[in-house]
């Protein structure tokens, strides 16, 4: 059953067992508002378990997805050197290099 039912939050502060009983028992889902505006939720701790199961599934994905991006670049990377590990200082200094050099011609045009 999922009901979600809208309480002020002057309600809630008259009406909370009761508010935490439908949420815990009934299976309903409150949401706070202060003046008129949703501010918060009252749900149950089993749809809090799920809420937290849904979010670890996604950031899992989202790891596994960056793994396999990061492994992607990796051979894209070994295959362009052939091999050999990129020197990252020596890049890092030639990219400088290089956006010093178009920010000081930028302003000869």
């Amino acid at each position: 059953m999922d009901i979600e039912v809208r309480i002020a939050i002057g309600q809630v502060r008259r009406d909370i067992s009761e508010l935490v009983n439908r949420v815990a028992y009934g299976g309903e889902r409150v949401i706070l508002t202060s003046r008129g505006r949703p501010k918060a939720t009252l749900v149950s701790l089993d749809d809090l378990k799920q809420i937290r199961d849904r979010a670890k599934g996604q950031q899992r994905a989202a790891w596994q997805e960056w793994k396999k991006e990061s492994a992607r670049l990796n051979q894209i990377v070994l295959a362009e050197t052939r091999g050999a590990i990129p020197d990252i200082d020596q890049l890092l200094e030639a990219t400088r290099a290089d956006l010093e050099e178009r920010s000081g011609n930028a302003g000869d045009s």
